[in-house]
């Protein structure tokens, strides 16, 4: 495989993963300006930042420790909202499963929402790419996403204080999210899994943080699985 193939398509990635900024650059402000609300410094922030990049983790983590709880709880509470990265990692692995271990890893290390929604869209729309073509596109759109991240929570960390609370910073998420999950609705499996999933996740919005999205998460798995099994065998 010629290196210009990988090359091309880490570009491609970078350029993919640009409109996210959009969103990814004021959702990471808001989480500077929350951890230093919650009373961590500068160095505690940006390392929580560049170690986890896992947004509503980190959110949980703050809102937790400014509550005074137990460190198992913020610890189990994070792992709790981050366990879907394990499903996002048994679904990359046919993709980059047969990739050298320090691509996999580098890929396991940068796998969050928007480098896994954007390079599942690719991977289907492109079937013939290699391996390590994968790996380069999902690299690549890291490349673009983490940077604007970890300078959003730095921007958010010393400039917060200055920012209106009429800016409403945190309308971000919400959109990241619809931005990166509606592309991927393309079946009625799909549609149900993520009908599933809402009315779940509104139903459990009373158990303990992060609970209600994983019941909600293994909920929708169930439906879409049932559903495109029924289709298939029909």
């Amino acid at each position: 495989m010629p290196a210009t193939t990988s090359n091309s398509r880490f570009r491609a990635g970078m350029a993919a993963a640009l409109p996210f900024l959009l969103v990814v650059f004021p959702f990471g402000v808001l989480f500077g300006v929350v951890a230093t609300e919650a009373g961590l410094d500068l160095v505690q922030t940006m390392g929580m930042t560049f170690v986890v990049i896992a947004g509503a983790s980190q959110f949980t983590a703050v809102q937790l420790m400014s509550e005074n709880a137990p460190v198992w709880t913020v610890l189990a509470a994070s792992l709790a909202v981050n366990l879907r990265m394990a499903m996002y990692s048994a679904s990359l692995q046919p993709h980059v499963g047969a990739a050298p271990f320090w691509a996999r890893a580098l890929v396991g290390y940068t796998n969050f929402d928007q480098t896994y929604a954007m390079s599942m869209l690719e991977y289907e729309r492109a079937p013939d790419m290699t391996p390590m073509q994968k790996v380069a596109y999902f690299l690549g759109a890291a490349t673009t996403i983490i940077p604007g991240w970890c300078a959003a929570t730095y921007a958010g960390a010393v400039g917060g204080a200055l920012i209106p609370d009429s800016v409403g910073l945190e309308f971000a998420m919400p959109i990241m999210f619809l931005a990166m999950v509606a592309p991927m609705v393309r079946s009625l499996a799909h549609l149900a899994a993520a009908a599933t999933s809402v009315i779940v996740a509104l139903l459990a919005a009373g158990l303990p943080s992060g609970v209600g999205l994983l019941v909600a998460a293994f909920a929708a798995m169930l439906v879409g699985a049932e559903v495109e099994r029924r289709r298939g065998g029909a």
